[in-house]
């Protein structure tokens, strides 16, 4: 299954590779810029096959990719050769001119974004369901005593139904997580309901004033809430301890060992509020009756008990090829806003190591939500691997127009550097800031797979 899943991975970040390397690709042949290799995968080429001018690759590290153009390195080759000043050949890359440059390297990232709506265009046009919980929540400071967190300091209650979140109506988890994990230390007003309080016969509405604090080891927001799901099995793993206790789908979960079982997230007080128990003691209503047993709970904490808790599903209307492409462009945006957003927390304490992912993490991660997604069915399958391959399209655009060394942002800054100073550059300018961008992003990627490795040693 692992095989599996990083194949999976493999071709889904093969497919934002290429979209971007296209895009340089189109953007040089535009204007008159001479490529001479087209690889998907870095390292000594496996297959090549030349067509025309362009030599097409495949890289024995199927990681990454490059569109090579002519004369990419000609300034770093004067400065070693000595020379002082290099005057680029017609149909070189700095051959061309400054404007030009900036819209090749700019097409890389553009195509990132386009291939990202394109996709929310897909989903949205066609439609689709999803499983969730829905917009009523449990402090976690109810589940675990002692926690401090926003909501509570806040004064809302477990029980409460979250409405609106700065004026947007929120029906379910997936609608309040989306907007409170992106506004870390930002104020959100909510509207709440609260159900046990009664104003004119109606249930009460009131407002609260919270600020998501920063999850260190995520980089995301968070207000210290759980979402309620009533305890009720949705399915029981076979093999699982759940399933060897006899418990099964349907089962309403009401008293473990003797205490009163409201929700879901009650498991987490019961495994994890002091020692973890050998057994659990279960009363479950099932067909009108109450069953007992006995679950034997695994020491190993990441060793699941095998119950997957009944949520709702929900399914978005299905909008018309306009209605769709103006969703797919909003998600677009929205989604580039908080990537853009994200790079400032990396700078304000966040755990790097978990918050940044490396090539190798992205790849296993992809291949996971393929593999998963596409075990629920096909339309899941599809819709979870495209979102997911979109969000990384879009993070993808964002790195690369950051204005280092060797990334797009850096050539479009050499570029109006020259523009700003109405002269080419100094070889030996170009070539220090070449080399010093190798060594940058290399100290980058070597940073992120250590990140990785601990990753996967904790796994």
């Amino acid at each position: 299954m692992l095989a599996v899943k990083i194949l999976l991975g493999l071709v889904g970040l093969g497919v934002v590779v290429f979209v971007h390397e296209l895009g340089h690709f189109i953007a040089a042949r535009l204007v008159g810029i001479d490529v001479e290799a087209f690889s998907i995968g870095w390292g000594k080429p496996m297959l090549a096959k030349k067509i025309g001018t362009v030599e097409y690759r495949l890289g024995v590290f199927p990681i990454g990719g490059y569109c090579k153009m002519r004369g990419e390195n000609e300034f770093s080759a004067a400065w070693e050769s000595g020379r002082n000043k290099t005057k680029p050949d017609t149909g070189s890359f700095f051959g061309a001119p400054p404007a030009a440059r900036i819209l090749v390297a700019f097409a890389g990232p553009l195509f990132n974004l386009l291939f990202a709506m394109l996709v929310f265009t897909v989903i949205w046009g066609i439609g689709f369901e999803y499983t969730t919980m829905g917009n009523r929540i449990v402090l976690v400071s109810d589940v675990f005593p002692g926690e401090s967190y926003p909501a509570a300091r806040a004064g809302l209650k477990t029980g409460d139904r979250i409405l609106e979140i700065d004026g947007k109506p929120v029906e379910n988890y997936r609608d309040i997580q989306g907007i409170i994990a992106v506004n870390a230390e930002k104020k959100l007003d909510f509207k709440v309901q609260r159900e046990n309080a009664q104003e004119n016969g109606q249930p009460q509405i009131l407002n609260f004033e919270i600020s998501p604090e920063l999850e260190k080891s995520s980089g995301a927001g968070r207000i210290g809430v759980y979402f309620w799901a009533d305890p009720v099995i949705g399915s029981v793993t076979p093999g699982s301890p759940a399933a060897a206790a006899g418990l099964e789908s349907g089962d309403r979960i009401v008293r473990v060992n003797g205490e009163p079982f409201l929700y879901s997230v009650d498991m987490f007080k019961v495994l994890d509020g002091g020692t973890r128990p050998q057994t659990l003691s279960i009363e479950a209503e099932r067909d009108g009756k109450t069953v007992g047993t006995e679950l034997a709970v695994p020491q190993d904490a990441d060793t699941p008990l095998g119950i997957t808790w009944q949520a709702a599903t929900y399914r978005t209307p299905r909008y018309s090829l306009f209605g769709a492409i103006g969703r797919g462009f909003g998600e677009m945006r929205e989604t580039l806003a908080v990537s853009i957003r994200s790079l400032a927390l990396l700078f304000r304490g966040v755990d790097l190591t978990k918050a940044v992912s490396g090539p190798v993490r992205v790849t296993y991660m992809t291949g996971e939500v393929a593999a998963d997604s596409f075990s629920q069915s096909t339309g899941t399958g599809l819709r979870s691997t495209g979102n997911f391959l979109a969000l990384i399209s879009i993070a993808l655009a964002v790195m690369n127009l950051l204005p280092l060394p060797v990334l797009d942002g850096g050539l479009i800054l050499l570029s109006l550097i020259e523009i700003a100073r109405r002269r080419p550059l100094h070889p030996r300018f170009i070539s220090a800031y070449q080399t010093a961008g190798i060594a940058l992003i290399g100290a980058i990627m070597l940073f992120a797979l250590f990140g990785d490795i601990l990753f996967f040693m904790k796994g």
